[in-house]
């Protein structure tokens, strides 16, 4: 990979040798129980694709405040059955506007609200010993303008200058902006900020202070290694690398998911494999199935890459789903553009984050569906912002584009489920109706293999916080209405059963407590998603060596009749449900699901 990208940069033989000596400190610096940790997956290597791996996803200070608080809060994560842990981004952020701590100052130091890399360390040493990995982001694609490198460059240093995109005249910015997209119109429309005080034009393809980095240059990729090894020395499990796409340019492209941003990648995790085997990395890539499969490793690189990503496809397909009670689509979508499974990879699965959705739906999916592609998709964010009639749900609109018509969503799990407006309204035959929703898409993260992740509150149906609006720096930035302080007044009665949250809390516990008690749901067993003549019903089997589970998930609130003929044909031979650990009974030949009811069939 590397000979490939910089073997003709006269700087390379230079660059080989340094990275080799960089690979030989990291290693020689390892602790012995984390060079133990990494015999321990070597002879395990499917340790991250066994049902027993929960993630949950959290920003420091909104679930402990910082970092020492986080010790005392193992025990909730240990009872709801987390064995993995991702820190939302904890790495020096610049001051100010950070992009939600995305535009990093300082790789090598914690954000100084959260402490200090030494209490970084010693939480990731607990966790250690719990059986809990952690993950952490790693920003790949730019730095804060804050960072050294950057500031290096501004004050003219051609070699820091060349860590970055940076032109002397706007003409070749004028150029690669005909075919570039804007990620964030409203805030930080264009990908190029101009700088008169040094005199140069810096790409900027996120915010104006996210400078891109130049992955073209050999010293980029030696710098970048070698913070990832120092992380992965102070306990870091899983490196989620960041805006992965955008990593390599090319004039006349969108300058996303170029080939050789797989060859980067690919690079970076031999580095890792090599120096840190213990250490996974997850590709953040949220583009469409196509463009997002080959950084689980594609082809030449099959294995040999990213050994997580995100499957958006999954969550998109599920509100989608939620909102028409058709899953056909769904069906379509899952069943068409995914291989039955990966090798020495799998998927980050996931209903909610913290981000906003936006509705990758295809127009060929669409039109395979007999449906309008632009028209599915207004449909869905006019759904989930609450203005098409009779909807559930109630979220809020972000980065609308009338040149476009893009409109995505910002809402928590359990307000965009329909729980916020059945409480406001007190429907209480629509809040149980909520409920189900939530604990249905948990139980579908569970079932589809990979890492199911939790994103923090969801657990406990946290709503909508509205407060955001209050805060100057966040007013602008609907997501944060998503982003609540974790409220441990409900996690305190999590055990009763007597509200929505403690019903919500003890269902994601039993639905994690399964997983772990079903092998079939191992990540490198096949899925197959089945077809299914009635609408509402999304079936999918996983074929394991000791027998199929046949999961059926109910997307409407009317009971649906599934026969057992069909089921037994697909597998299903013991109507056993695994879920609930009961026998299932058959009704005049069928399988009565009741509204938003989730089955899987030994």
């Amino acid at each position: 990979m590397l000979d490939a990208l910089y073997g003709e940069h006269p700087a390379y033989p230079a660059f080989r040798e340094r990275l080799l000596d960089t690979m030989r400190k990291a290693w020689a610096d390892r602790a012995p129980d984390l060079k133990r940790l990494d015999l321990k997956r070597d002879l395990e290597p499917d340790w991250f694709q066994r049902p027993d791996m929960a993630g949950y996803v959290f920003y420091i200070d909104r679930f402990a405040g910082n970092l020492h608080n986080v010790l005392e809060k193992l025990d909730y994560l240990q009872d709801l059955g987390i064995t993995y842990v991702h820190f939302m981004p904890c790495l020096k952020p610049r001051p100010g506007d950070s992009d939600g701590g995305y535009s990093v100052m300082d790789y090598r130091a914690i954000n100084p609200a959260y402490g200090t890399m030494a209490d970084f360390e010693q939480v990731t040493a607990e966790l250690r010993k719990r059986g809990i990995s952690v993950c952490i982001d790693l920003v790949l694609n730019h730095t804060a303008k804050e960072h050294d490198w950057a500031q290096r460059a501004a004050k003219g240093d051609p070699a820091y200058q060349d860590y970055y995109l940076m032109f002397d005249a706007p003409d070749l910015p004028k150029r690669y902006e005909e075919t570039l997209v804007e990620v964030f119109p409203d805030n930080a429309p264009g990908n190029f900020t101009h700088y008169p005080d040094f005199g140069k034009w810096v790409w900027t393809t996120f915010n104006e202070h996210q400078w891109d980095l130049n992955w073209a240059n050999p010293q980029v990729f030696l710098e970048i290694a070698d913070i990832m090894l120092f992380l992965a020395n102070r306990g870091v499990d899983v490196l989620r690398l960041d805006a992965v796409a955008f990593m390599w340019k090319r004039m006349g492209t969108r300058c996303q998911s170029e080939p050789e941003v797989h060859m980067l990648l690919q690079a970076l995790r031999a580095v890792c494999r090599i120096t840190c085997p213990a250490v996974l990395h997850l590709e953040e890539a949220i583009v469409a199935p196509a463009e997002m499969l080959p950084y689980l490793g594609r082809g030449r690189h099959d294995g040999k890459e990213g050994n997580l990503a995100y499957h958006n496809s999954l969550m998109v397909q599920f509100w989608s789903s939620l909102a028409t009670r058709d899953t056909r689509l769904m069906t379509h979508v899952m069943g068409t553009h995914f291989p039955d499974r990966l090798t020495n990879a799998t998927y980050a699965t996931y209903i909610r984050c913290h981000d906003d959705i936006g509705w990758a739906v295809t127009d060929e999916d669409a039109a395979a569906l007999h449906l309008s592609g632009p028209g599915h998709r207004a449909f869905l964010s006019d759904f989930y912002d609450g203005s098409f009639p009779g909807s559930f749900a109630r979220g809020a609109l972000f980065q609308e584009n009338p040149a476009t018509g893009d409109k995505r969503i910002s809402g928590s799990f359990a307000s965009l489920a329909g729980l916020e407006k059945a409480i406001a309204e007190g429907n209480m035959a629509e809040a149980e109706h909520a409920t189900q929703r939530i604990l249905m898409g948990h139980a579908l993260i569970a079932a589809w293999g990979g890492i199911p992740l939790i994103y923090m509150g969801d657990e406990l149906a946290a709503l909508n916080d509205y407060s955001y609006r209050d805060t100057p720096e966040h007013a602008h930035d609907s997501r944060w209405i998503h982003r609540p302080r974790m409220d441990w007044t409900a996690a305190a009665t999590r055990h009763d059963g007597l509200t929505h949250a403690s019903r919500v809390w003890l269902g994601v516990r039993h639905i994690l407590q399964r997983r772990r008690a079903t092998p079939a749901l191992h990540a490198a067993h096949p899925i197959r998603v089945v077809p299914c003549d009635i609408p509402q019903i999304l079936a999918f089997r996983r074929d394991a060596p000791t027998g199929t589970l046949l999961c059926l998930f109910n997307f409407a609130e009317s009971w649906a009749h599934v026969p057992e003929d069909w089921a037994r044909a697909q597998g299903a031979t013991r109507m056993q449900d695994e879920l609930s650990n009961h026998p299932v009974e058959t009704h005049h030949g069928n399988i009565a699901l009741p509204p938003y009811a989730r089955v899987w069939l030994a």
